[in-house]
């Protein structure tokens, strides 16, 4: 059933005017709930281990269908560096990686941490007419955690397919909110604890059949076997086809509490919350002078202590880079925009 921005965030109950889900999303009640659930079975030593992997398919497969993918394509594992990991490992020395200047360390450090991959950084915007200067692979986030920037991804398709370049897109600051060229990328990672509202410890991993194949499960462990509970002793190896063979094992209370969450983002749909989010993030931007934007993200130049201040009021925000992020979600609603731009407005120069 399809539920209203409305109806959605009746599902929120923070206390504060949260415009920090480029730090942490928001738990729906019910996935909060969920997690909190499975915490308070295993005190009581009834948690079951088997019946916790159900979340886990959940998940998956509302990611999938967030993303317009084939469940069968998705991995499911702990963090983005691990997953960026495996395509690092998997390239030949001399493959050349082109880069945005700025981008988030987790997408970065997996390959500067192969002294034999030549890494090159770019400005984002210049970032697909750079390819044709000599990429393999371009690394990109589809969304800069630092201040919103949004990377030409049409163009850069285009750009890759053109030169043969292949493409990883990290997608932590952007899956829940932005319409995503999953099927056109080869691979895509996103971590689920920002905008797809979970707990800290879920990511997923997706791509084309063949880039996931060429990735090395070099983490493989009894969760990738072809069937998980007949795969935790002995040899031989077994695992399982597609994007599974590169699962890790789950937390399971995290997935508990991330699989309501999705599928709470996939009945409002993402085009709805897009258009619901930027609306919020040009509303703000207005209040304040600013320019209009097409991010849910917006960064601004704020004196010290800014970001205390705005917490001491009810405000959450962060600061990343030397600025004030802002970001606004589902749960944001325009009285959360307008309190933080009451605070704002003083200190901050259009």
């Amino acid at each position: 059933m399809v539920l209203s921005i409305a109806e959605a965030q009746r599902e929120f109950g923070a206390g504060v005017a949260y415009l920090n889900t480029a730090t942490y999303g928001l738990p729906p009640r019910a996935a909060h709930e969920a997690m909190l659930a499975a915490e308070r079975d295993r005190a009581a030593g009834l948690m079951v281990p088997t019946a916790l992997d159900e979340a886990v398919t959940r998940s998956r497969e509302a990611f999938a269908r967030l993303l317009g993918v084939p469940a069968e394509l998705v991995a499911c594992g702990p963090q983005v560096s691990y997953y960026v990991g495996l395509v690092a490992a998997s390239l030949p020395a001399g493959t050349r990686i082109l880069v945005a200047d700025g981008d988030f360390t987790s997408l970065l450090f997996p390959f500067a941490a192969r002294p034999e991959l030549t890494v090159r950084s770019v400005p984002l915007d210049r970032i697909a007419g750079e390819v044709a200067g000599g990429a393999d692979v371009v690394a990109v986030s589809a969304v800069q955690s630092a201040d919103g920037r949004i990377a030409p991804m049409d163009d850069l398709v285009a750009a890759a397919r053109a030169h043969g370049a292949r493409i990883l897109l990290d997608a932590t600051q952007a899956a829940g909110w932005l319409p995503l060229p999953a099927g056109r990328v080869d691979w895509l990672v996103a971590g689920g604890y920002k905008w797809l509202l979970g707990p800290r410890g879920t990511c997923f991993l997706t791509g084309t059949a063949e880039a996931l194949d060429a990735l090395p499960p070099v983490g493989a462990g009894w969760y990738a076997g072809a069937d998980i509970w007949d795969s935790v002793y002995g040899l031989p190896l077994r695992l399982a086809g597609g994007g599974r063979r590169l699962d890790l094992s789950p937390a399971w209370q995290c997935w508990a509490g991330h699989a309501p969450a999705l599928e709470l983002l996939e009945r409002v749909g993402v085009a709805a919350i897009h258009d619901h989010d930027v609306a919020l993030a040009r509303r703000f931007r207005a209040g304040l002078g600013l320019p209009p934007g097409d991010s849910a993200i917006v960064s601004v130049d704020v004196p010290d202590g800014t970001a205390d201040l705005l917490r001491r009021s009810g405000v959450i925000a962060a600061v990343r880079a030397g600025r004030l992020r802002c970001g606004f979600h589902l749960s944001t609603t325009e009285a959360d925009v307008d309190k933080a731009v009451e605070l704002l407005a003083p200190l901050v120069t259009p």
